[in-house]
């Protein structure tokens, strides 16, 4: 009898891991709302094949999209690089009849909304917009309804290089491992600013002690990730082609190290633009979106610095971003100048990636979000 159940029990499991689905999700500069913005395709974890699910027409450049923790919603900022047009706007997935449905927008409080974040509560959304430098934070209903922002802070100085730091310009807002902290990376001052966040205040972004850490001036700070242990951050810069290292601890970073995403070969227009890390917490991925289009690889040792092992050419143009499934087996690049989307599976002991499948394409491409089902 025991043995009956335990094969019951194994088959069970099976089935429900079988059923799994795993959907990636895709924004577009598509420019005109006459055409698809956002598309949702099925990844084959066996081969890395995409399949095209659905898509919608209606929204102009969601240029950043993030999910609800619990899948249900989809985010995206949108209308970027349009004047006094910024907004921020939600759809509801459903992956048994695999749609996807417009909720509603909100103004963004800014020019060019480039990045949004959902607290682990489901009751929040927090955005970044690059141009005006700010931050906006929304109260989220149940359904995935955005309210009107309930706060919305501006930053005005820049930094020394007066092309692009001519003032402020946040480029991400990124949650702590506790959701009770918010970071801003800001291209323009070179700071990572930093807001403590309590969600069950009516305006949650709250002073922090360390209002802001310094980067090297001129480095631009553009995107910012945890370790998956909570104790290290890391943040990449599009101007120098560097990522900081961070020691995270009592809600403060102190900086460890500093290492190039870039190969010798090239010493500026680096354009460096995402970061992530493995699930395992060994490998970190930093892009480069410049000249040389590829994502630099890099092993996370104990104390929390990087070596690096190699490079991945993307096989596009302009990587704006990439993501990696929950598994950690595949990563999957989406680069908007060309609109080439790359599906490459990882290999978890060496950290290197190889191309799968066949490239697709979505012309824009602006970003990519990995989910299971």
């Amino acid at each position: 009898m025991k043995n009956t159940l335990s094969l019951i029990t194994l088959l069970f499991t099976f089935i429900h891991l079988y059923s799994q689905n795993t959907y990636v999700f895709f924004g577009s500069f598509n420019r005109d709302k006459a055409t698809e913005g956002l598309y949702v395709y099925k990844l084959d974890t066996i081969k890395g094949k995409l399949s095209k699910v659905t898509s919608l027409k209606g929204i102009l450049n969601p240029s950043f999209l993030t999910l609800s923790a619990d899948g249900q919603y989809v985010f995206a900022c949108t209308e970027s690089k349009t004047p006094n047009a910024g907004s921020v706007s939600s759809f509801k997935f459903n992956p048994k009849d695999e749609t996807l449905t417009f909720i509603n927008s909100q103004k963004s409080g800014g020019e060019n909304p480039v990045y949004a974040a959902v607290h682990q509560n489901g009751k929040w959304l927090v955005n970044a917009n690059y141009t005006e430098g700010s931050v906006s934070a929304y109260p989220l209903s149940e359904d995935g309804t955005i309210q009107p922002y309930v706060q919305n802070f501006h930053f005005s100085e820049g930094s020394i290089n007066k092309d692009r730091q001519d003032r402020s310009h946040v480029h991400a807002a990124v949650f702590s491992p506790d959701f009770k902290q918010l970071f801003l990376p800001d291209l323009g001052a070179d700071k990572i600013r930093s807001y403590m966040f309590d969600s069950d205040k009516a305006e949650p972004l709250q002073p922090a002690k360390q209002s802001y850490i310094p980067s090297t001036s001129g480095s631009g700070p553009r995107h910012f990730t945890f370790h998956p242990n909570g104790k290290f951050a890391y943040c990449i810069e599009e101007l120098s082609g560097s990522v900081n290292a961070y020691q995270y601890e009592n809600a403060a970073l102190k900086s460890i190290q500093r290492v190039n995403t870039h190969t010798n070969e090239y010493k500026e227009d680096f354009e460096s633009s995402d970061i992530h890390i493995s699930p395992d917490g060994r490998f970190l991925y930093a892009s480069n979106r410049g000249y040389e289009n590829n994502i630099a690889i890099l092993s996370i040792l104990e104390d929390g610095t990087l070596r690096n092992i190699g490079y991945q050419p993307t096989f596009g143009k302009q990587l704006r971003v990439f993501d990696i499934d929950q598994a950690g087996k595949f990563l999957i690049t989406a680069s908007a100048a060309s609109g080439n989307v790359v599906v490459f599976k990882r290999d978890p002991e060496t950290g290197l990636l190889k191309k799968a499948g066949r490239k697709i394409k979505i012309q824009g491409a602006s970003s990519v979000k990995i989910r299971k089902y």
